[in-house]
This record gives structure tokens, sequence and C-alpha cells, in this order.
């Protein structure tokens, strides 16, 4: 049975870093596209990074801000975000495809066959 477990999630200052952590065990994930989402209070999820193979692929509200990155030997997913503002509180999710997806699919969420149980992030001062 394929999980996978968020960690790194917390509060922080605007201007401040968290690291996220995803650690999938179950199944390798290697050759698949992996990402991170996230949900708002009032919002639809929405993705926010992820990876095909080694190239990455981040939304505009997070680009130059957030960096993914996947440990194929440890099978896991990381999101390192720097430059933290208060819109980006919400819940993060990590997921996990059964495909190599394309570029233009990556980014919804019907995509995802596996999904972790979601880590709160909060930006406040």
């Amino acid at each position: 049975q394929v999980q996978l477990v968020e960690s790194g999630g917390g509060w922080v200052q605007p201007g401040g870093s968290l690291r996220l952590a995803c650690a999938a065990s179950g199944r390798t994930f290697s050759r698949n596209t992996v990402a991170w989402f996230r949900q708002a209070p009032g919002k639809e999820r929405e993705f926010v990074a992820g990876m095909r193979w080694t190239m990455s692929s981040y939304s505009d509200s997070v680009k130059g801000r957030f960096t993914v990155s996947r440990d194929n030997a440890k099978n896991t997913l990381s999101l390192q975000m720097n430059s933290l503002k208060l819109e980006d509180t919400a819940v993060y999710y990590c997921a996990f495809s059964s495909r190599n997806l394309i570029l233009s699919t990556m980014t919804s969420e019907n995509e995802y066959d596996y999904w972790g149980q979601g880590i709160q992030v909060t930006v406040s001062s």
C-alpha cells in the first residue's frame, strides 16, 4: 500500500522560510511525476510545483521563491519555501502520479493517484 507522509509545516513570519518534505513508501516513483498542491481556506486546491523526471515547474505565484526537489534514492519529495507571504498560508499536499505526465496536465489534481494527508503552513505576523 502506498503511503505519503508530509512533514515540516508550521508557523512562520512573512519573509521567512520553511522546508516541506514528503516521504513515500509502498512503491518507487523515480520515473513518475510528483508535485505539491495547496488549499487555502475557502479556495480550491491549486498546483504549486512539480517535477517530471528532473524538470521542475512552478505556478506563477511561487516562481522564484519556492524550489521543488526529489531524492529518488530515498523516495522523497521536498519543497523549499523562501520569502513566504501571507497568501502562502494553506494546507500543503504532496501528490504522486502513477505516470510521467505531460507538461500540460501536470497541474491538474485529477492526474495524481496518491496524496499525502496534508500539512498546515501558516504565514502571519
